[in-house]
């Protein structure tokens, strides 16, 4: 195989956030060294980490997977920020914090996730892009250990270990979270499971095992893996099953679970009458809504909006062309990218468009998607007022209260914003004041005066009082 140039050495000079001691390419020669170039924003970067974790897995006595952060926001840039990142996506790998974009620049990346494949000799022999790179990858990697066993170059000693975890507490990575009058739940993601508590915080249930798995069942027999979104309809909750790819229900007066959407492997089907909602191969389903019997899902992975008729069982597109995009239009010319959090306002579905830093609106009568605030992918800020100035970071919660005002989790700003029309005039934003920067923040539910919020990086469920300000800890126990 022909090789690159040798691998730029600032490689050795990356700031590791949670390797067992100094890491550098010429102490791992003799071994496939992959440098996965990745961003914890990014719903194909997510995707696809759990194959790499697995090839390595496979491969364990000749390949090193080290991840390099490179950051697409400020938040990102900080260190603690991206191990917490990587101890949430149960990432078993050295990763760096390319926090000013050094790495990325000097090995010519061009987008996430990108992959620096570095034979035993220490060479570089190839850079792949794009979710789909991990049979290509897998394939190369062991071609290149064979080469080197039959040239007596392969070490055979343990890659390096990583040290560090999150405290532990009643939560782990909080997601998202759905209230009624009497019963709250919360997706406690890093634990594959979705709690049902009362309002004051004693768990009452729990649906999912704790093990990431993907299979039907009662309680915790069940198998979730990384839930998401949530949603109550009646007697059934609804979850963003996300990293099985899938939409569960759970029926409560029973706590049976049920899959329906997804077959629970990742894939970009395109809902056909032929096939069963439950045979398609979907990807990363992220939040759900139920109106009118309609289940709306927000499919993170491919860029679009679906709908399924709970009573017929029938599935369609009703936003997103499936190129990651902010575009304006009708439904399915319209360009969405990674849409999240999902709430209903004034005969619009509202969506918190995470990868494009906007907050965009569905209209139900004719399926036309506009853009309520928010400029793009690559316009990200911190900014309040009108629509045409306001400025998000990757926002991952929405809800609406009785007056008609929206709240948005603006995740990575870690602040908690309102949106109020103005009629012709469009949406105005303001930031509410809180009396700390919030960790964050994802998931929202409003019930009353009442706002519940997920906050992801900090292990918590806060309640705000939407009429006195005052933000509270919710602790959680049996």
């Amino acid at each position: 195989m022909s090789a690159m140039p040798e691998p730029p050495s600032l490689a050795d000079a990356l700031d590791w956030v949670n390797a067992r001691g100094r890491l550098t390419l010429e102490s791992l020669r003799g071994r496939v060294v992959i440098l996965l170039f990745w961003s914890y924003d990014n719903i194909h970067c997510i995707n696809l980490l759990p194959r790499l974790q697995k090839m390595a897995g496979r491969l364990h006595d000749g390949v090193v997977l080290l991840g390099v952060h490179t950051p697409k926001y400020a938040a990102q840039r900080q260190a603690l920020t991206v191990s917490k990142a990587a101890h949430r996506l149960h990432l078993r790998m050295p990763v760096a914090n390319d926090a000013d974009w050094r790495a990325w620049r000097a090995f010519g990346i061009e987008s996430w996730p990108s992959a620096v494949v570095i034979d035993c000799e220490g060479r570089v022999m190839r850079v792949l892009q794009g979710e789909s790179m991990s049979d290509e990858l897998e394939t190369l990697a062991a071609n290149l250990l064979e080469d080197a066993a039959a040239r007596d170059l392969r070490r055979f000693d343990a890659a390096p270990g990583v040290d560090g975890g999150e405290p532990q507490m009643s939560l782990r990575f909080p997601a998202a979270v759905a209230v009624s009058e009497q019963r709250l739940y919360v997706s406690d993601s890093s634990r594959n499971r979705v709690l049902e508590c009362t309002h004051d915080g004693r768990v009452l249930r729990q649906f999912g095992s704790g093990t990431p798995g993907y299979w039907d069942g009662r309680l915790n027999d069940a198998g979730f893996c990384d839930p998401q979104g949530l949603a109550l309809s009646g007697e059934s909750l609804y979850v963003a099953d996300t990293g099985n790819h899938a939409v569960r229900r759970v029926r409560l007066a029973s706590g049976q679970i049920e899959t329906v959407l997804g077959s629970g492997r990742e894939g970009f089907d395109s809902p056909r009458a032929a096939i069963l909602p439950t045979a398609l191969a979907v990807s990363a389903p992220l939040a759900v809504l139920v109106r009118d019997n309609l289940l709306y899902v927000s499919m993170a992975g491919q860029h679009q909006i679906w709908g399924m008729d709970l009573a017929a069982g029938r599935v369609e597109v009703l936003a997103g062309n499936g190129h990651n995009s902010l575009l304006d239009g009708p439904g399915l010319e319209a360009g969405l990218v990674q849409p999240a959090a999902l709430a209903y306002h004034a005969g619009q579905l509202l969506i918190a468009d995470a990868g494009a830093n906007a907050v965009r609106a569905l209209r139900v009568a004719d399926g036309h998607v506009f853009t309520l605030a928010g400029l793009g992918p690559w316009q990200p800020g911190l900014a309040d007022g009108t629509a045409s100035a306001a400025r998000f970071a990757h926002p991952l919660g929405l809800a609406v209260d009785g007056t008609g005002t929206v709240y948005v989790a603006d995740t990575l700003n870690g602040r908690l914003c309102r949106m109020n029309s103005a009629g012709r005039a469009g949406w105005t934003v303001q930031s509410v004041v809180l009396p700390q920067t919030l960790q964050e923040p994802a998931g929202l539910a409003i019930i009353g005066r009442s706002l519940w919020l997920a906050e992801r990086n900090a292990h918590l469920l806060q309640r705000l009082d939407l009429d006195s300000g005052a933000l509270g800890k919710l602790p959680l126990g049996a």
